[in-house]
């Protein structure tokens, strides 16, 4: 199992990064030791002073593809979730200033909480306005809707299959609106989609 981060997928995101908007997906690796499951703490890693979270919609692949052709895309994913994908800001910036990669920032263990279940494609009235949500501490912090992704879940899975192949159980974290901040030892982050509750979480 692997997981594939979709970057600037969300022009506003984008704008607040400072970023251009992208014409094509951009991506990036995470291993499997970086998911963790729901109702396990996450133990804020002593590296960073700077964590920030990026709640995500999650596809799940259900077979093997390459060379997808975006009309069968959706195919390839059957169940949909939320996950967070926690980015150690300072290494990253710290990276991208020399030039550097900056998988320690995105890829470290635990890095990619993901919710306990996943929804089946079929259950959603309409898949391309899924709405999803991130609540710190009872207030809301980002919101967002796949209504508002620069690249649709089809668009995403085609491209991404043109380079990795793409296996059962693979995970597809698909980008995050604006509204990214930091958290701290002591928070409670909980994420929902649809107004259910997916994922809930307790830095320590």
């Amino acid at each position: 199992m692997k997981i594939i981060c979709i970057g600037r997928n969300y022009s506003e995101h984008a704008k607040e990064m400072g970023a251009e908007t992208p014409k094509e997906p951009v991506f990036f690796l995470k291993p499997d030791t970086a998911k963790l499951s729901d109702k396990i703490p996450f133990y804020y890693p002593n590296f960073t002073k700077e964590l920030h979270y990026e709640v995500e919609l999650v596809l799940k692949i259900n077979r093997v593809g390459k060379n997808i052709s975006p009309k069968f895309a959706h195919k390839y994913y059957n169940e949909i979730g939320v996950g967070i994908d926690f980015t150690a800001r300072d290494l990253q910036r710290e990276c991208k200033q020399k030039g550097l990669p900056w998988e320690k920032a995105k890829a470290f263990d635990y890095s990619a909480p993901v919710s306990k279940y996943f929804i089946s494609v079929d259950s959603f009235e309409n898949k391309e306005d899924i709405r999803f949500s991130l609540l710190k501490n009872g207030e809301l912090v980002q919101q967002g809707s796949s209504a508002d992704m620069i690249f649709s879940f089809e668009e995403i899975v085609a491209y991404v299959s043109q380079f990795i192949t793409l296996k059962m159980g693979d995970l597809i974290f698909t980008g995050t609106p604006s509204g990214v901040g930091e958290v701290a030892i002591g928070d409670t982050l909980e994420a929902f989609m649809n107004g259910n509750k997916m994922l809930d979480l307790k830095v320590k």
